[in-house]
């Protein structure tokens, strides 16, 4: 797919890999739709506009089917039809499994996996008599291979494993594509809180000997969204962390 003139809707997309993705596909000459769950700032805003293409804010709640398709109603209302999709929200309440309350498991599921069904679901009508467009969804390497602490947030990439192959077989003949992408460690605000004993031990597991940069999980995205004949894939971009044979 020409990225150029597209319509992109990245949820989550205010900080972090999202706002990376947003500035991505931005310089590419896509019209990109800013969400979160507060009210996205005019700067941010005009920051995207400076690469010369369109750019609105919609904020809301993903976890809610209703807000979800009203987002999508308001961006298809501004800009025209959605034919990128990136379900990159997302949170993390890390705590031991024996810890783990029945409200922190639901709710991380909820924003992460649920919010990701509810965004699909109302796109893919369009896109379906459209005959085209791109489903992007951001899973983790802890949906992969588990990591202590994170049983709610690990089953919720996971989840998203699932979901994008069987949403990949589901719409494949309709010429739209669904695939993941698996971060590793990132630089982002939800591992600067790390403490520095633990980033240098992570550091040593992962086989580049660095964290990773937002701006090198939008270039996955950028690669995806321009190939037609990828889907159903999961890309790791985790400088090795977890490889498979």
């Amino acid at each position: 797919m020409e990225i150029n003139g597209q319509n992109v809707f990245i949820t989550g997309s205010t900080r972090g890999i999202g706002l990376a993705m947003a500035k991505a596909f931005a310089k590419k000459g896509a019209n990109i739709v800013l969400n979160g769950r507060k009210p996205v700032s005019d700067t941010l805003i005009d920051e995207i506009k400076s690469y010369g293409v369109q750019c609105i804010g919609i904020s809301g709640d993903i976890a809610d089917f209703n807000q979800a398709g009203e987002m999508l109603k308001q961006a298809q209302t501004q800009l025209g039809a959605i034919s990128i999709l990136i379900n990159n929200a997302g949170i993390t309440n890390d705590k031991l499994l024996l810890r783990m309350s029945a409200q922190d498991f639901e709710e991380v599921l909820k924003i992460n996996l649920t919010g990701a069904f509810n965004m699909t679901q109302q796109v893919l009508k369009p896109m379906l008599k459209a005959r085209a467009g791109k489903i992007i969804n951001i899973s983790s390497v802890s949906g992969l291979m588990g990591n202590a602490g994170q049983a709610n947030y690990a089953a919720s990439k996971a989840g998203l494993v699932g979901f994008t192959k069987s949403v990949a077989r589901e719409v494949a003949q309709r010429g739209i594509t669904c695939n993941a992408i698996a971060p590793g460690f990132i630089q982002t605000d939800m591992t600067e809180v790390l403490a520095d004993k633990l980033k240098e031990e992570v550091t040593k597991s992962i086989p580049l000997q660095r964290f990773g940069k937002a701006e090198e999980v939008a270039q996955a995205a950028i690669f995806l969204a321009e190939n037609d004949y990828i889907t159903g894939q999961v890309i790791n971009v985790d400088g090795g962390l977890v490889m498979h044979g």
